[in-house]
């Protein structure tokens, strides 16, 4: 391994957040194309110098590090086929949504087994990638920490339970902050702004603030706090927002709905 990452990287399956992630990988020049090779029967995206093979090679070197990205429903058809030809695996790498370590190592001989959840702006490098299964400080818990972290913000979680809640928060939050941005436009569209650039503000605002919230060591309601003046136009917006909680329990409300679909269709691919 150079850096920690594993030289031979085999990614089985390449849809569009295994090929974010690929695209990623490569630009930031953490891993040369030369290092990958994508299995998919269809015709993916990949970059330029990556091999593609359209199913599981016979012979030659062994993979260090594997990563599954097929559909979950896929799972077991691709195990009886990859299973064998990867035995003893350092590292099982698998973004497949609801399906646990414990599934994983069933159907798979892997020295490490790490589940991985990102989400879509992994491929701009500001993603955020939860991580959870082998020991973290040991070498192959290294090797995916340093594999993941060009992708943006690298967590382990310390409890596989709270995956759900982490797929709500960071896996289904970019299409809450994508909503939030385009009310926030549409409110000053209907005070009057044209939509485009209403649309044009709103976005630019969210990620200027963003920025600067990623950037202090303050939380962002003290953040929040001192950019509203005590009788100002901005506490007066806040005020409707903090009213009885509005937000925050209209966030729990919201987090909740995807932890607990995230929890069902983990129990549906458990009893497939």
């Amino acid at each position: 391994m150079t850096n920690g990452i594993p030289q031979n990287i085999w990614l089985i399956g390449c849809g569009n957040m295994a090929g974010a992630m690929l695209s990623q990988w490569v630009a930031s020049g953490d891993v040369s194309p030369s290092q990958v090779t994508v299995i998919d029967p269809g015709t993916p995206k990949i970059p330029d110098g990556v091999r593609h093979l359209e199913k599981f090679p016979e012979g030659g070197d062994d993979p260090d590090a594997v990563m599954l990205g097929v559909k979950p429903q896929m799972l077991d058809d691709v195990a009886e086929a990859l299973a064998p030809r990867i035995k003893g695996v350092p590292l099982l790498l698998s973004i497949l949504a609801g399906v646990d370590v414990a599934a994983l190592s069933d159907r798979f001989d892997a020295k490490a087994v790490v589940r991985v959840m990102p989400n879509l702006p992994v491929g701009l490098g500001k993603g955020v990638v939860a991580l959870y299964g082998a020991d973290p400080e040991g070498e192959q818990g290294k090797a995916a920490t340093a594999l993941m972290d060009s992708l943006g913000l690298v967590e382990w979680i310390r409890e596989e339970g709270l995956f759900d809640t982490v797929t709500a928060l960071s896996g289904c939050g970019p299409g809450f902050v994508f909503r939030f941005i385009d009310a926030i436009a549409a409110a000053g569209a209907e005070l009057g702004l044209p939509e485009d650039q209403a649309r044009r503000l709103a976005t630019a605002t969210v990620n200027g603030s963003s920025a600067m919230a990623a950037g202090s060591d303050e939380t962002p309601g003290v953040l929040a706090d001192r950019v509203a003046s005590p009788g100002g136009s901005t506490r007066e917006g806040m005020n409707v927002l903090d009213d009885g909680d509005a937000l925050k329990k209209l966030m729990v409300k919201t987090l909740t709905a995807s932890r607990d679909r995230n929890h069902e269709l983990a129990e549906a691919a458990r009893k497939r």
